[in-house]
């Protein structure tokens, strides 16, 4: 490791540290490894966001690799507080106490949780430059970033951090670090550039240049007293409304993001094995999933012929467009304000626990349109009692305002939109087992109806 990378502090103290993130880390939510031992620790890269040896609170920044039995070495960003005494309301964030090190005797705590730690995150942003590795960037022409907003952090989230300022605005902090842009900053950058309104524009962002390139935040515009269609699709349920109305409006909205990430971004044409490589790819989650979820086993032969489909299609030289697409869209990634504002989609890093490299590459835009689709189906079988008619009217009034704003409606498609929706009920199936298993059968009854289609 280089010298620019780290500081003598942070390098000598992580074998002191390590004792207390074998415990800290598995309890994290956003920690990536649950239930396989951690094995050892690596330092990637360090640096003192503020002096951790003076009298104040002091703020690590660590780049830290996890080594795991039968895993890679996931990179997560830590951001550590130190204190020589914690005070009793940031109990929540302890994390230890040192015994040895050059910081014996002193406390360590998640620092997001301190205001006057996330504060400076906000500092660091609001004027461009570098810190050791770390590089904080503007966005141009967005405002200057007032000073003095009151930080807390925003506690709904798994697999990263926020921190909302002042109701202003809020920042992203990745946790499970992948080389390379991160799609959440990546793609929100590109429809700002394009003129597309549907997504917060981000205002600056903060990366690591070294050793490896890391997006590490993304601040963003908080969408002050916004409610997300997952909440608002739920009322409708509880009044016994219809939601025609919203359905028809996301499909637009949805449209309209496509074709700004079309019109930004490079499109590419999936050739007949392309096509074919898709469908051996959802084949190969199907089987994965049989053997975790025994219950779908007597499914599985009806499922594959939705994949098999596909694979026919391209080898008689079907051709469909791929482009970048948001790859996690669901309900509770659009967000409405107060009465007669628009829908603003948001979380444009896709699936976390696929690889980078499977997020960034163009996709038929059915799949966004599928996870969606899905959604008005969880909405509608996990009220009481279930409700699947109001979700077949859902999915209808999507689909047709999709094709509304763009003329191209993916009911035309039947037989990719059939994949990627039972692809993604499969994936449903899996995660419901292992972490919801009251859920469970939510996504069996999707299961159950898409082994029937023809």
């Amino acid at each position: 490791m280089s010298e620019a990378a780290s500081t003598r502090i942070p390098l000598a103290l992580l074998p002191s540290l390590a004792p207390l993130l074998h415990q800290w880390l598995p309890r994290q939510r956003w920690f990536a490894g649950k239930g396989t031992p951690v094995t050892g620790f690596s330092l990637v890269s360090a640096t003192e966001l503020l002096p951790v040896r003076g009298p104040g609170p002091g703020l690590l920044h660590l780049l830290v690799r996890v080594e795991q039995p039968g895993a890679p070495g996931d990179c997560y960003q830590l951001l550590i507080g130190v204190r020589e005494a914690l005070p009793p309301a940031l109990a929540p964030a302890l994390i230890g106490h040192l015994t040895d090190g050059p910081l014996a005797g002193r406390t360590v705590y998640e620092g997001t949780h301190d205001p006057r730690l996330a504060a400076l995150l906000l500092e660091r942003l609001r004027t461009p430059g570098s810190l050791g590795p770390l590089r904080f960037q503007r966005y141009d022409g967005s405002p200057a970033i007032p000073g003095g907003l009151a930080p807390r952090p925003l506690g709904a989230e798994q697999s990263n951090s926020s921190l909302v300022y002042g109701d202003t605005y809020i920042l992203k902090l990745f946790r499970r670090l992948h080389p390379g842009p991160n799609p959440d900053l990546e793609l929100p950058l590109a429809l700002a550039r394009a003129g597309c309104e549907r997504v917060p524009t981000p205002v600056a962002w903060y990366e690591s240049a070294a050793p490896e390139p890391f997006t590490l935040g993304v601040l963003q515009p908080f969408l002050r007293g916004s409610r997300d269609g997952w909440v608002l699709a739920l009322e409708a349920l509880a009044e016994g409304r219809s939601f025609r109305n919203e359905a028809g409006e996301l499909g637009r909205v949805t449209a309209e993001v496509h074709t700004a990430l079309a019109r930004a971004l490079p499109s590419v044409k999936l050739s007949g094995a392309q096509s074919e490589e898709l469908a051996t790819a959802m084949t190969r989650r199907l089987e994965a999933a049989v053997g975790a979820v025994p219950a779908l086993e007597p499914y599985a032969p009806r499922l594959r012929t939705a994949f098999e489909a596909v694979a026919a299609l391209g080898r008689r030289g079907r051709i469909w467009a791929a482009q970048r697409v948001h790859g996690d869209l669901h309900l509770g990634q659009i967000l409405r304000g107060p009465v007669a504002t628009p829908w603003s989609v948001i979380d444009f890093e896709g699936e976390p626990a696929r690889p980078l490299t499977e997020r960034c590459r163009p996709q038929p835009a059915v799949r966004d349109v599928a996870g969606m689709l899905r959604s008005f189906d969880y909405a509608a079988r996990t009220h009481r009692p279930s409700n699947p008619a109001w979700a077949e009217a859902c999915r209808d009034a999507y689909c047709t305002g999709y094709a509304e704003a763009c003329g191209s409606d993916p009911r035309a498609e039947p037989e990719l939109l059939r994949a990627y929706e039972t692809d993604k009920a499969v994936y449903e199936v899996v995660y419901e087992a292992r972490h919801r298993p009251d859920w469970l059968p939510v996504p069996m009854a999707a299961i159950d109806r898409l082994a029937t289609l023809d």
